[in-house]
């Protein structure tokens, strides 16, 4: 059986005047993070972990902050664009891990609606998803409260 690694990460600074959206859906904060698209920090960070295990390069290739097409586009879209990359590469979603370095807002209550919404993106069953979140003890930039990082690495299975 063949199998495929790719990892990701991701980080966007918090604005004013903007919605916070993780894992494509909509957390209610104060602020929301600063992005050319919607500035989906998780989606981004799963899509370049995709991107890598197939060896297609990265977000910023195939959805370049220069092209005003994609300003303030979906996330989710653009991680369906990508999965469908993946599935004429014949994979389908093994696992994937993901962490959400985020100080505020806390994310527990919103993981289980993130972990789903991943899921249904990435045509997969909920168990295959995991979606955790921490916070930097107050150090850092995260710590500090000026923007949220986070991580992921995927398995991908040949179909």
């Amino acid at each position: 059986m063949m199998i495929r690694i790719g990892q990701g990460f991701d980080v966007h600074e918090f604005a004013e005047g903007r919605p916070l959206i993780i894992g494509g859906i909509t957390i209610p904060h104060t602020k929301g993070l600063i992005g050319h698209s919607d500035a989906d920090v998780l989606l981004h960070t799963i899509t370049d972990a995709a991107l890598g295990a197939i060896g297609k390069g990265d977000i910023g290739h195939h959805f370049p902050d220069t092209d005003a097409a994609f300003k303030d586009a979906d996330s989710a879209v653009l991680l369906q664009d990508v999965w469908k990359l993946v599935e004429e590469e014949g994979y389908v979603l093994g696992n994937i891990d993901c962490t959400i370095m985020a100080q505020q807002p806390k994310m527990a209550p919103h993981i289980e609606t993130i972990k789903n919404r991943i899921a249904d993106l990435l045509h997969a069953d909920p168990s295959q998803v995991n979606v955790k979140a921490t916070t930097t003890e107050k150090l850092g930039f995260v710590g500090r409260e000026e923007g949220i990082a986070s991580l992921a690495a995927i398995l991908l299975v040949k179909a």
